[in-house]
């Protein structure tokens, strides 16, 4: 799909076209391809949509496109509006659980519920400590003048092991995936265009919120404090949690099976497609 910008998105709309949508947002360096274990789980009872987004996957963007969270809530925008979606349940993980939120607090009418899982965005003074060495790069300019130009094979490696947490998990195919994926035209330029600064929304933004919420965290975390998933839980009225005592990153990567029954009883409880929100 090309959009107006210059974008050219790549996405994926599968299951019936009748059924609740749910679209799902990836993390800093995925792809749509993160979502698969949900998505084959899901796709026979619900549409599910899922993107690269810009400087992601297959994702292409113009040499003067600016990544910014606000940059990505638009092209969930755009996307879904021009698939033909009004209202829909947006999922996100880490990176794009900010932009899931950020969705809610833009858009609230288009929204039926959130899902925030291991997301990035709470509030806090202090940088996760031990977290991949990539994040710790972006924060200061030489260093992402380094990520442009360096291997990011041994960086794609260590920081997939921190994130799935299951060796067995980070197999050669997946690596390879990620590294090739990176190395696509302009998307380095992209993924190092940021500052990696904190959160500037404040806490109490969050309570403006009223959509009907999901906070999913895996509590062995070691890319984002799990404690800050509970800020979120803590700030969203209403808001419910699911904890995974072995999750890591990506539980939808990791216990997709648990973590899919865990998404579809949040959906199952929400109003009717075509019904108000209670």
């Amino acid at each position: 799909m090309t959009l107006p910008d210059g974008l050219r998105v790549h996405y994926r709309d599968e299951g019936p076209t009748d059924a609740r949508v749910v679209v799902l947002v990836h993390g800093f360096a995925a792809s749509l391809h993160a979502w698969e274990p949900w998505a084959e789980r899901l796709r026979g009872e619900y549409r599910v949509l899922t993107l690269d987004l810009p400087g992601h996957g297959l994702t292409r963007a113009p040499a003067d496109y600016r990544t910014s969270t606000a940059g990505n809530v638009a092209v969930v925008d755009e996307v879904t509006r021009r698939v033909g979606v009004e209202r829909f349940v947006v999922a996100g993980n880490s990176m794009g659980g900010a932009v899931a939120w950020s969705y809610a607090l833009a858009h609230p009418e288009r929204l039926e519920g959130l899902v925030l899982v291991n997301a990035a965005g709470w509030p806090s003074e202090a940088r996760g400590a031990g977290g991949p060495a990539v994040f710790k790069l972006l924060t200061n300019p030489a260093g992402r003048v380094l990520l442009r130009n360096l291997d990011p094979r041994p960086l794609a490696a260590r920081g997939l092991r921190q994130a799935y947490q299951d060796e067995r998990l980070v197999t050669q195919a997946l690596v390879d995936r990620y590294v090739e994926l990176a190395r696509a035209p302009g998307h380095r330029a992209l993924l190092t265009s940021g500052s990696g600064g904190r959160s500037t929304t404040p806490p109490q933004s969050f309570a403006r919120i009223r959509t009907p919420t999901l906070v999913m965290v895996g509590l062995k975390d070691q890319v984002i404090p799990p404690e800050r998933s509970r800020g979120f839980v803590g700030g969203i009225p209403g808001s419910k949690l699911v904890t995974y005592a072995e999750g890591g990153h990506v539980p939808m990567e990791q216990m997709p099976e648990e973590s899919a029954r865990d998404l579809r009883a949040f959906l199952q409880a929400l109003p009717p497609v075509g019904l108000p929100d209670s």
